[in-house]
């Protein structure tokens, strides 16, 4: 039967494979593009800049996510219990202590931001701290640091990053297809043909697909720091019962937004939290409560 220790490995291993995947996704396009519109240097462009906005975007996402959600910094004179439990578990952890932050809301969540572990930051809401008991509270610590430590900042904003120019170049495509008024069209042949007609439905599913490895990743990650989390505190169920909590709140987080969704430990939105189908599960950040509370106290199903 899988532990918590295979699980964590096995995540590890299918997360670098979609990176790896994604990656070779973007190129493949950028690439397919560039043949249809006999341009080479579309592929260097997507590249370059996807290498440059995951950089700029690392080093200010922390910042902006903050900023967003409207949060601010305690310290250990105003937030004695909270900084004790979240120094403990870094001493045991071999982690910086990180900044706390905290945002004036009701409905329990957390999330982890930071571009490193020497620049990590865990925001809590004051509900999250109000709502739970200390071996729960302790578990979403856990988690968050487990982000931190596995440097899932790094992977959320490079994922987003390549969605983010698999979207334009898509668009791109598809103005320069719809505009475009070559006269020597009728002279490509069979195979300029095809191409053309692969690259105009690489534009339309490309984005489609993009979303789902990102969402993918997502979902991995999540996994990946229950079990890490889990293994750091040796006490995976009060983790899932904090998640049992947080999901059965019926408070919205008025601080969220879908572009900081991803980053709590659970959805914020509580539309996201019934049991979805095949096809609504491929486009969560999350992966289901209930899946993340069975992994966590090893049931099978």
């Amino acid at each position: 039967m899988p532990t918590l220790y295979t699980y964590a490995d096995s995540n590890k291993r299918k997360t670098w494979f979609l990176m790896t995947s994604f990656l070779v996704f973007i190129m493949i396009v950028a690439y397919i593009f560039s043949v249809a519109m006999e341009n080479s240097a579309i592929l260097y462009i997507a590249v370059t800049l996807s290498i440059v906005w995951s950089l700029v975007s690392y080093w200010n996402s922390d910042k902006m996510v903050l900023a967003m959600s409207g949060a601010h910094e305690v310290t250990q004179a105003n937030a004695k219990e909270l900084y004790r439990l979240v120094e403990n578990l870094c001493i045991t952890a071999g982690l910086p202590m990180p900044k706390i932050y905290i945002i004036e809301d009701s409905a329990p969540n957390a999330f982890a931001t930071g571009r490193d572990p020497e620049h990590g930051v865990i925001c809590f809401t004051t509900g999250i701290v109000e709502k739970l008991e200390k071996a729960e509270l302790e578990g979403v610590i856990a988690h968050e640091l487990s982000h931190i430590g596995n440097r899932d900042i790094l992977l959320a904003t490079i994922t987003t990053v390549l969605v983010g120019i698999i979207v334009l170049m898509a668009d791109w495509f598809r103005h320069w297809a719809f505009f475009s008024r070559r006269d020597d069209n009728d002279n490509k042949g069979q195979l300029g043909v095809i191409i053309m007609v692969v690259a105009i439905a690489l534009s339309i599913l490309a984005p489609i697909f993009a979303y789902i490895m990102q969402f993918t990743v997502s979902r991995k990650r999540e996994f990946l720091a229950d079990a890490s989390g889990a293994l750091l505190t040796r006490n995976p169920e009060g983790l899932a019962r904090a998640l049992e909590k947080i999901s059965a709140d019926e408070e919205a987080l008025e601080a969220a937004n879908r572009a900081t969704a991803h980053l709590y430990i659970a959805s914020p939105f509580k539309s996201d939290r019934a049991e979805p189908g095949f096809f609504a599960k491929l486009m969560m950040t999350h992966p289901p409560i209930s899946e993340r509370v069975k992994a966590l106290r090893g049931e099978r199903g």
